[in-house]
């Protein structure tokens, strides 16, 4: 077995949720200007995040769940995703992104992972608070991989990373096997392979021993 984790927006989907929301109050552009500066490491993750937080404060709850019904999986990744579990590996999604539009999207594609790692947007009655909680603002995605890979007596030998945004960073250096899936240009020194879509994914996971 090993722990296979993804980075979700911008990987396993091509969907920005942040980008999805702010277009359900008008600051959709400034919403990846923001995204784009801390995915090229021009602004830390913490920062950028509460900055897209912020400009939604008051979108009422139909309106965002609206955005997260639009949430999609990138072609093939659910059939990924299953053959991985069908292997017998732990499936992991860690992501800076919200639980919210990750269960949507798996759930249209009716697929499961066995952890997600997520942020969250807090509410106020009907409305967001313009706040966001959650283990991976300060927390690092390293981190996550590390305690997912105790939790399972799994040294960091037998984890696998795929993301592609200076937020994944940390676990790409730590992981046993990188994986950029187009990767940002600051990312892709850390990148064991590089790969730009899905199918590639699945023939590289099939050449290193992880699909049956």
């Amino acid at each position: 077995m090993r722990l296979v984790a993804f980075d979700f927006d911008g990987t396993l989907s091509d969907s920005e949720m942040t980008v999805l929301l702010g277009e359900q109050c008008g600051v959709a552009d400034r919403m990846a200007s923001i995204t784009e500066r801390a995915m090229n490491d021009e602004l830390s993750y913490a920062e950028s995040l509460r900055e897209r937080a912020s400009l939604l404060e008051g979108l009422g709850l139909e309106r965002a769940d609206d955005a997260f019904g639009q949430v999609r999986l990138r072609p093939g990744a659910a059939d990924l995703l299953a053959r991985l579990n069908d292997a017998g590996h732990h499936t992991a999604i860690l992501t800076g992104g919200f639980e919210r539009g990750v269960e949507r999207a798996l759930d249209r594609e009716g697929i499961a992972v066995d952890t997600v790692v997520a942020n969250r947007l807090p509410a106020s009655g009907d409305h967001l608070t313009g706040a966001v909680e959650g283990p991976l603002i300060e927390g690092t995605k390293d981190e996550a991989l590390e305690d997912l890979a105790a939790d399972r007596d799994l040294p960091l030998s037998r984890t696998v990373a795929v993301g592609d945004g200076a937020n994944d960073l940390p676990m790409l250096e730590v992981a046993g096997l990188s994986v950029g899936f187009l990767p940002k240009p600051a990312v892709r020194p850390a990148c064991d392979v590089v790969v730009a879509s899905m199918s590639r994914l699945e023939k590289v996971f099939a050449e290193r021993g992880l699909l049956e």
